[in-house]
């Protein structure tokens, strides 16, 4: 493409988002001929720099990062790309087919028009026959209400903004949530030297590996990120679920609680409320971890029967055996005596749509679709999880929810890029 992209007053498809599942529609989009254009508020997958910690590591293994058209090709198919590493990834795929990407242009209203979509953005409006909503679902950071009753003294960071112990203030951390992102600060701080206190929610977990390989290569195989929404038993509301905790930091390992538990991390349970200086934990530690280790083992216990079921030949290995258990269950916390200077919340996102004026959202701020599709002709979601199926939120689930996404779209499709 040659000389500067400029907003156009007309196009067939808008693409609202420049991550991951902006650009893979994008690139059958321009497979396809349809003329398109991607407006990207930032810059072109800027949540890997701007959203992730230094040490940040992918959870998935490298083999498992395929885009349309771009399959992971480096040396370390079995390891863990780390947010750099991430970042120059994605800027070689954008290089690779030069996707119309207009950056900086925030769209600030959507709406239905008479022959599709009016935008409002930044940099002017724009029509557009059909629109695809690429924004992924973690817009805004949540935090607790009762972050408001702690002491002006204490530093408050959501995950979103945690980037490494040394940028803290000097002293003890409270870390609140023990999802992915939770689980893996704790480990970045304790590493780091600091003394941490993690209150836990009621996060899953996974082994690292099992029977020789890492378990997300076992539940590919095993066609576990194929199931869909409809097929699993909670239905609609696992979009709602944590992500089991494991970590591709150092080659990939464990998140055990219990083990930094006995290298002095404190452990409590949920957080439950907050008056001052003084934070109450509700009595639910024992619960969790056994309830994280419970679903770990449950995985295994699925891994014995697919390989059983299949004949494989697989090393055998010996189970989990806890190595540590409460011997009691923590009530509160005074965080000027236990040193406490910063409290971290990994207490995950909620969706923030105000933008998109068209009424396909359900009462939770979810929008309403089928396979991205709405019920509104033309408007589309895409890189949500769970938006077909439990692989929906990694780079492979993403390439095969735009494919579809894009089938969609040009069915619909009046106009072709011009010649």
């Amino acid at each position: 493409m040659s000389g500067p992209l400029h907003l156009p007053q007309r196009v067939e498809v808008a693409v609202v988002g420049g991550g991951q599942a902006g650009l893979a529609v994008s690139w059958h989009l321009r497979q396809r001929g349809i003329d398109h254009v991607v407006l990207e508020r930032e810059t072109v997958a800027h949540d890997w720099r701007d959203r992730r910690w230094d040490a940040f590591t992918l959870v998935t293994p490298n083999f498992q990062c395929r885009l349309p058209g771009f399959a992971y090709d480096g040396d370390e198919p079995d390891g863990f790309m780390t947010r750099a590493e991430v970042q120059a990834w994605l800027a070689r795929y954008r290089a690779s087919f030069d996707p119309p990407v207009l950056e900086g242009v925030e769209v600030l209203g959507l709406r239905r028009a008479e022959e599709g979509f009016a935008l409002r953005t930044t940099a002017g409006d724009l029509a557009a026959h059909q629109v695809v909503v690429a924004t992924g679902g973690y817009h805004v950071p949540s935090v607790p209400a009762l972050a408001a009753s702690l002491p002006r003294r204490i530093v408050q960071v959501h995950s979103a903004d945690y980037r490494s112990p040394e940028a803290l203030p000097e002293g003890a951390v409270l870390v609140v949530g023990s999802g992915q992102s939770g689980a893996q600060i704790a480990e970045d701080l304790h590493l780091g030297g600091r003394q941490v206190h993690l209150a836990l929610g009621r996060a899953p977990r996974s082994a690292r590996s099992y029977r020789g390989r890492d378990c997300i290569a076992w539940l590919e195989d095993m066609g576990v990120y194929d199931v869909t929404v409809q097929q699993h038993a909670s239905g609609l509301a696992k979009r709602e679920s944590t992500n089991h905790y494991m970590t591709g930091r150092a080659g990939g390992h464990d998140i055990d609680l219990r083990a930094f538990a006995l290298q002095g991390m404190r452990l409590s349970g949920r957080l439950a409320a907050a008056d001052g200086s003084t934070i109450a934990f509700a009595p639910t530690l024992t619960e969790y971890l056994d309830h994280a280790d419970s679903v770990m083992e449950s995985i295994k216990d699925d891994i014995d029967a697919y390989i059983a079921r299949t004949g494989i030949d697989a090393p055998t290995e010996a189970r989990y055996t806890p190595v540590w258990v409460p011997e009691e269950e923590p009530a509160a916390l005074d965080l000027d005596a236990a040193g406490i200077t910063t409290v971290v919340w990994a207490t995950g996102f909620r969706p923030d749509y105000r933008w998109v004026e068209v009424g396909v959202f359900d009462g939770s701020g979810h929008p309403t679709h089928r396979a991205g599709e709405t019920d509104v002709p033309g408007l589309h979601f895409l890189g949500l999880p769970w938006l077909t199926t439990w692989g929906s939120g990694r780079f492979a689930g993403v390439a095969r929810d735009a494919a579809h996404v894009a089938e969609r779209l040009a069915a619909r499709a009046t106009a072709a890029v011009p010649a």
